[in-house]
């Protein structure tokens, strides 16, 4: 079964991480959680990024806010796939958004938008897909049901502009 590990800093990121959560559980991939900084837990998150592909991982996901070094530090010691969500801070999120985008060549992280978790496991189950053909049908039919409803919105389009225009 595909696993992703989500690493957040901070128990104060539980809550922006819980549609990646859903969004994994959704397409039946496995997924632990670690609360682990960069900062103040800095040779936990390096050990678990070293034994993440021995222990079952096969994409990590980080999210950080501020100076969002936790994908950066995660990245540069696994050879694994790790995405960084920015999470939104004192700058609206941008300042997390250009620490995580702007690594340095050679140790990449895949960004998603500020405070975009949904994005991120989807993401990940595009990566774990290559490996999994299940999770590319998911995939498929996920979009296709997306593709469905705003085609259906377009027949109910009146109906829509009635509920907003009040």
């Amino acid at each position: 079964m595909p696993e992703v590990a989500i690493i957040i800093g901070s128990e104060t990121d539980l809550p922006k991480i819980k549609d990646a959560v859903k969004a994994l559980n959704d397409f039946e991939v496995k997924n632990t959680i670690k609360i682990l900084s960069a900062h103040r837990t800095p040779d936990e998150a390096i050990e678990f990024a070293r034994g993440a592909e021995g222990n079952g991982i096969e994409v990590i996901i980080c999210g950080a806010g501020l100076s969002a070094h936790l994908p950066g530090i995660i990245a540069a010691n696994t050879t694994l796939p790790v995405i960084g969500i920015p999470f939104s801070a004192k700058l609206g999120g941008l300042d997390s958004l250009l620490s995580i985008v702007d690594m340095p060549s050679g140790v990449p992280v895949a960004t998603v938008g500020i405070d975009s978790s949904k994005n991120a496991a989807l993401l990940a189950v595009q990566i774990l897909s290559i490996k999994y053909p299940f999770l590319s049908e998911k995939i498929k039919k996920y979009r296709t049901i997306m593709r469905e409803d705003i085609l259906n919105k377009n027949k109910n389009i009146n109906e829509l502009m009635e509920k907003y225009e009040k």
